[in-house]
């Protein structure tokens, strides 16, 4: 079950990484247009950085449940969830590189 796991927090913190790199560059231009679009992306942005950093902490730090999560999720689950995180990942990571081109 641990590499379940591993893939789920290491999706995870690279769409917590592509988040801060995209809302970097929503920010500037935001910053630079003052478009409502631009702000929209931010704020989406933002929750969802703090979702992924909220996951992570729960996987990693949190005394009680990262100790669940590592040893008494059921393998089915954690097969969801890392899906679920590896697709944040590849969709955030498929945004990042329309958003920088």
């Amino acid at each position: 079950m641990s590499v379940w796991v591993d893939a789920a927090r290491l999706s995870l913190g690279a769409s917590a990484v592509f988040l801060v790199v995209l809302l970097g560059v929503w920010g500037r231009n935001y910053l630079l247009f003052r478009s409502k679009h631009a702000l929209g992306l931010v704020v989406f942005g933002a929750f969802l950085l703090a979702q992924s950093l909220f996951a992570l902490y729960y996987y990693l730090v949190d005394p009680t449940l990262s100790v669940w999560f590592a040893t008494a999720v059921p393998a089915a689950a954690w097969r969801v969830l890392m899906g679920i995180h590896v697709l944040q990942a590849v969709a955030l990571a498929v945004l990042l590189w329309i958003t920088w081109d």
